[in-house]
C-alpha cells in the first residue's frame, strides 16, 4: 500500500533553522514542503489556507509564539505537530507527559528521523481525536507553568544554563526580536516576549514602566519626574530607564505598597 503524502509547514523565526528541517525532509519522497512561516501570526493563517497534515512549529518566537498558535487554531483543528525548541524546561515536561512530538535545537538527525517515523504512523492510524486531546492537556499545562511566578528564570550564556534569582534581576527591556535581562552587573538575551516575562515574575516586586521594560523595584534608586506625569527611573546600577505616562498607575501602587 503506498504510505500517503504528507504535506508540511515549517514555522521558526529563523531562517537558518527552516533551511536545516527543509533539508531533512528532502531525503524523504513521502513528505513535501508547502510553506514556510517566520512568524506565528502567518502561521496561524497558513495553517487555516493550506490545511498541511503536518506542521514543524518554533516554541520561542516574538510576539506570537508556539502556544499561542495551538491556542488560536485550537487542539482541535492542528494538523500534526513537532514543537521545536531551543530550551524551556515546563515546555519539554509537558511535552514527555502527554506524548507530543518536540526536537531540541540544535537537532539531532536520528531524533528528527524518530520524530517523522511517528508522524507516518499517526498519518496511517488518523489518530486526529487522540492527538487533539494530548495537545490541549499538554497546552493546560504548559499555561498552568508559565503564569506561575518563577523561582528562577533560566537563561542561556555561551553555552551553559544559567538560573538567575529573580531579585537579582534589576531591569528587562526588549531588544529587536529579544529581551535584554540585566542582573548582577551581567546582562543576557533570551527569545522571550516582555508580556510573557512580566506575567511570570513576581508583581509584587516588578512593575512594567514601559512597554519595552519592566524594572525590579528593589533596584530603584530614584525617580526623576518630566512632563506630562512621566518619570527617568534611575537604577542603583546606573541605568536610566523612561517611564511612560500609561504606567505611571502601576509604578506607584508598587512604590507606595514598599514604603
Amino acid at each position: 500500500m503506498t504510505a500517503p503524502h504528507i504535506r508540511t509547514l515549517i514555522v521558526d523565526d529563523e531562517p537558518l533553522a527552516r533551511r536545516g528541517i527543509r533539508a531533512r525532509l528532502a531525503a524523504s519522497i513521502d513528505v513535501s514542503v508547502v510553506g514556510e512561516c517566520s512568524s506565528g501570526r502567518t502561521a496561524v493563517e497558513s495553517i487555516h489556507s493550506l490545511a498541511p497534515d503536518l506542521i514543524f512549529l518554533d516554541v520561542q518566537m516574538p510576539e506570537v509564539d508556539g502556544f499561542a498558535v495551538v491556542e488560536s487554531v485550537t487542539a482541535a483543528r492542528m494538523p500534526i505537530v513537532i514543537f521545536v525548541t531551543a530550551y524551556d524546561s515546563h515546555a519539554l515536561r509537558a511535552f514527555e507527559a502527554h506524548a507530543i512530538d518536540y526536537l531540541l535545537k540544535p537537532i539531532d538527525d536520528a531524533r528528527f528521523a524518530e520524530a517523522l517515523g511517528r508522524v507516518r504512523e499517526r498519518v496511517r492510524d488518523r489518530a486526529a481525536g487522540a492527538l487533539a486531546q494530548q495537545l490541549g492537556a499538554m497546552l493546560a499545562d504548559v499555561t498552568r507553568a508559565a503564569s506561575a511566578p518563577l523561582n528562577r528564570v533560566a537563561v542561556r550564556d555561551r553555552g551553559r544554563l544559567v538560573l538567575l534569582d529573580p531579585r537579582d534581576i534589576e531591569w528587562v527591556a526588549a531588544d529587536g526580536d529579544y529581551l535584554r535581562i540585566s542582573a548582577s552587573a551581567r546582562s543576557y538575551l533570551v527569545r522571550e516576549t516582555l508580556t510573557a516575562m512580566e506575567a511570570r515574575l513576581p508583581s509584587s516586586r516588578f512593575v512594567r514602566i514601559h512597554r519595552s521594560s519592566i524594572v525590579n523595584v528593589g533596584h530603584i534608586a530614584a525617580l526623576e519626574p518630566l512632563p506630562n506625569r512621566e518619570f527617568v527611573v534611575v537604577l542603583r546600577d546606573g541605568t536610566r530607564l523612561r517611564s511612560s505616562r500609561s504606567y505611571e498607575d502601576r509604578l506607584r501602587r508598587v512604590l507606595d505598597a514598599l514604603m
